[in-house]
């Protein structure tokens, strides 16, 4: 990721160089970045929050059908297929800092309407529908805009350190929130829920909006058209042969779990005689495999090999599901169904974190710089894209032959999402190639030059 500034005119000589010390204090030190990691710890929370109440809105309070319920998951992820592509390349042309705080304010007035109408007996699955919509949409400016604003923000010298703590941040967010909305949901109702995420919104605009730093926006006409910034970024990934295996196995995976996912709070409140509270838990156990899988990549990735950990990671991600499916039958031999739902999303957010971790840092040493951003929002869009997609079938699939086979139906889809990298050959390898290796064995491309001042976006996981 590469951050554009104006040379100094001034040939004075620069001032002394600050002590070491001083200049790898932490970050927590650095008062805009406390402003922007409070502003997206608070986002992050909101937007677990947000992924809690209005699934479990829909089911107790509106009755949702299955195809409903795959109707309102697909709401929720389609910016990713709809802006996925353009939407790195409009927030470089923008000022990260008032994206930011649009996003949190978008956010914050749809969530209020939705409670000014549940509250007035007013809301429906349209309402949900359409809320999500825009939700989706803001999360994604957010996300991109908070991700290519740190390397202006602290220097690229901290830049790991920010992305680091950004990181950690989201994981506890993923872990605490379940646990919190399902507590809450013990004393309030959902709609009531749905409050303490506008205030999250409303409280991460003010942090961001006491931001000091300023901006400096390149020249309108140092940007290359978006039409060839988004195509210059498929190509890359389409013509590296390991990146589209591993971007055909990521995107079949998420499109096959979404397809699950879209049914797992209607199974488990309906199906399994869950709680909402007691749903809430079970996500935040879940989670815990996550953090665990983040401590413990790095190592897998040197023991079992940097090529090897991919394919060996996607290899546990079907058992892991299975887990889901199975509560039912394993409740009738007098198992907890919290015992599997547990266990299953422990051992899935571990191998998914490990895998994401290897296949991540891959992208980015295999990319040049002047493409990170647009090669990511290509694999953005294919691996995110295909969720809406699944979604829609789940619900389908759901109210046409019922909920558990549909679950099965996933588990299956998740298996056959491994074959592209069991077959290939990172499986045989310990080492992965970087950018000068695979230029060296890639045919020519017949693609124009890049232009020499392209805009780069954010980097992301899967």
């Amino acid at each position: 990721m590469t951050t554009s500034g104006s040379p100094g005119p001034d040939p004075a000589p620069p001032p002394p160089a600050a002590p070491a010390a001083a200049r790898r204090r932490s970050l927590a030190f650095h008062p805009d970045f406390r402003r922007l990691w409070t502003g997206d710890a608070l986002g992050q929370l909101g937007a677990q929050l947000t992924g809690l109440a209005l699934p479990v809105f829909a089911v107790q309070h509106l009755g949702a059908t299955e195809w409903q319920m795959g109707a309102l998951g697909a709401a929720e992820t389609a910016a990713f297929l709809v802006i996925g592509l353009p939407a790195g390349a409009w927030v470089d042309r923008m000022r990260k800092r008032r994206v930011l705080i649009t996003a949190d304010l978008v956010r914050a007035v749809v969530l209020a309407a939705v409670v000014a109408l549940a509250l007035t007996g007013h809301a429906s699955m349209g309402l949900l529908y359409g809320a999500a919509l825009v939700l989706s949409c803001a999360s994604v400016f957010f996300d991109i805009a908070h991700q290519s604003y740190v390397p202006a923000l602290v220097g690229l010298e901290h830049v790991v350190e920010g992305n680091s703590k950004l990181q950690a941040t989201q994981s506890v967010a993923m872990v605490a929130a379940p646990a919190i909305g399902g507590a809450l949901l013990r004393v309030i109702s959902a709609p009531l829920l749905i409050v303490v995420n506008v205030v999250t919104y409303l409280v991460s605009a003010f942090a961001v909006g006491r931001i000091r730093h300023t901006e400096d926006l390149p020249a309108r006409g140092e940007h290359p058209p978006l039409r060839a910034a988004i195509a210059e970024g498929l190509r890359f990934v389409v013509h590296q042969p390991l990146l589209r295996r591993i971007v055909a196995c990521t995107g079949l995976g998420n499109m096959f779990h979404a397809a699950g996912e879209a049914l797992v709070v209607l199974y488990a409140l309906r199906h399994l005689g869950l709680d909402p509270a007691g749903l809430g838990l079970v996500f935040s156990a879940g989670a815990v495999g996550g953090l665990l899988g983040a401590l413990l990549a790095d190592r897998l990735a040197r023991w079992v090999g940097e090529g090897r950990i991919i394919p060996v990671s996607a290899l546990f991600f079907a058992p892991a599901y299975a887990l889901t499916p199975l509560a039912s039958p394993l409740r009738d031999l007098g198992v907890p169904p919290e015992v599997p739902l547990v266990a299953g999303g422990a051992l899935l957010s571990f191998w998914v974190v490990v895998y994401n971790v290897a296949q991540v840092s891959f992208r980015q040493r295999l990319c040049p710089p002047t493409l990170l951003g647009r090669m990511n929002a290509s694999v953005r869009f294919v691996v995110w894209g295909s969720m809406p997609l699944g979604a829609l079938v789940g619900g389908w699939l759901g109210s046409t032959v019922g909920v558990l086979p549909t679950l099965w139906f996933a588990v299956a889809g998740v298996t056959l999402a491994a074959v592209p990298v069991l077959a290939s050959p990172l499986l045989g390898m310990r080492e992965l190639p970087g950018a000068e290796a695979t230029a060296a064995a890639a045919p020519p491309s017949r693609s124009r030059p890049a232009e020499p001042s392209g805009p780069t976006g954010p980097s992301s996981g899967t």
